[in-house]
């Protein structure tokens, strides 16, 4: 039976834990993008409309809802390097379900609700970004497009959460922000 406890526990791990797993993910693909040179780098939180912005990092009024890293173009540009950008969200990922894990199991930290939920949430991002398959706006999953780095079929970089920005979009990036 579904009590206030289960409630409470799905609002904490939805509306917390589920944006801190976003937020893993999308700084695993920017830390490959900063090693290859990646320029105009942006990071944004959520979707919907802008609540606010500090640095290169935008909050988006559904905060816990998706995400994604901008940036303009690589110094190094190649099939390895996309390849460990596509899947540099979900290394980390896989990173911080491990690092809690042993760290569980070390019992150095207590096995809590919210240390099984960050594992959850953690799993649960890695295997869908993994999954390769191409989503109804037809981007392909970060999987998908690590697949078609690899055989050198990826001329559009981008995934649901990777977006290389073109010059003219930099142009009204540049003009928002003067306003």
């Amino acid at each position: 039976m579904l009590g206030m406890y289960d409630i409470i526990k799905f609002l904490v791990s939805f509306f917390f834990i589920f944006p801190i797993v976003t937020m893993i993910h999308l700084m695993g693909h920017l830390f490959f993008v900063t090693i290859f040179g990646g320029s105009k780098k942006r990071l944004i939180i959520g979707s919907g409309n802008l609540l606010f912005s500090f640095g290169k990092v935008e909050i988006r009024k559904y905060y816990f809802w998706n995400g994604a890293c901008k940036f303009h173009q690589l110094k190094f540009d190649n099939r390895f390097t996309n390849t460990l950008i596509y899947l540099g969200g979900s290394i980390f990922n896989f990173a911080g379900m491990y690092t809690v894990s042993s760290l569980k199991y070390a019992h150095i930290i207590d096995s809590s609700v919210i240390m099984d939920q960050f594992i959850y949430f953690s799993f649960y991002v890695l295997f869908f970004s993994l999954f390769p398959m191409y989503f109804n706006d037809g981007s392909p999953s970060d999987g998908k497009a690590a697949i078609l780095a690899l055989k050198k079929k990826h001329d559009d970089k981008y995934t649901g959460d990777i977006l290389i920005t073109q010059i003219e979009d930099l142009k009204k990036d540049d003009d928002s922000q003067e306003r």
